[in-house]
């Protein structure tokens, strides 16, 4: 497999022959106003613009993966410029409505084991902060990628680490973990996804497998940085287990 982080939490994934986006961010730096109640009112978001072309990364899709409606994970330029046939799989009946509403044709929910050719596709769960702040930040999922011929990979989507996660783990032993590691927050209310304690959390219930932390320094609400988690890697003597990717940058497994 080839997985490359585009930006914040979209990715491409070369998997068992078919080419993967998850969660479409495809708008201009600075197209959309700052996530309200946090940090960085003064810049809009992206925060960053995109390292390769639009052309590049939806050129030759097989399918499209949508862990939820969020603005950073779902936004306007994707439901522009993703063709209106693509495969496109969501976590729930209620994304899936609001996605054929804007006229897309191919839509399918995630469950327990769908087959995608001969490549299995298991919707986790995920739990987008602790507390009241649930509430307002409404359902998310993960997704478990299978294949004989292939590393078992687990892209845990927008959750902070809780047991759901532990038990991903323990049930589906992926060898690649990909977590939303940019520690994002309200002014109130705690982490969204997750930060360094949760990340090192992931890796005591995985420590044979690499993690790649994404999700990081791309809208106005992030709280860990690149270099801080590298720090505390380091310190805490995981940093060949914890994969820190700048935008752009792919790995092959």
């Amino acid at each position: 497999m080839k997985i490359q982080l585009i930006r914040n939490a979209t990715l491409v994934v070369q998997y068992a022959g078919k080419k993967f986006l998850i969660d479409p961010f495809l708008g201009e730096k600075g197209t959309y106003p700052p996530f309200p109640n946090s940090l960085r009112q003064d810049q809009n978001n992206p925060l960053v613009g995109l390292p390769t072309s639009v052309d590049n990364i939806i050129s030759n899709l097989d399918a499209v993966i949508v862990t939820h409606l969020h603005l950073d994970h779902w936004d306007d330029a994707a439901k522009e410029l993703l063709p209106k046939d693509i495969k496109l799989f969501v976590q729930n009946e209620g994304d899936a409505k609001e996605i054929r509403n804007a006229g897309f044709q191919n839509v399918e929910v995630l469950q327990e084991n769908i087959a995608f050719g001969d490549i299995r596709l298991v919707k986790t769960k995920g739990e987008h902060g602790r507390g009241e702040i649930l509430q307002l930040a409404g359902h998310v999922c993960g997704v478990v990628f299978k294949h004989p011929s292939e590393k078992t990979l687990y892209i845990a989507g927008d959750t902070v680490w809780y047991e759901a996660v532990g038990e991903a783990i323990e049930t589906h032993k992926p060898e690649i973990i990909v977590v939303n590691g940019g520690d994002n927050q309200f002014l109130q209310g705690g982490s969204l996804v997750m930060g360094k304690e949760d990340i090192y959390h992931v890796y005591k219930a995985a420590p044979e497998a690499k993690i790649i932390s994404v999700h990081m320094e791309a809208v106005n609400h992030w709280t860990l940085s690149r270099e801080e988690l590298n720090i505390f890697t380091y310190e805490k003597g995981i940093s060949s287990n914890v994969l820190i990717p700048n935008d752009g940058e792919s790995y092959t497994f």
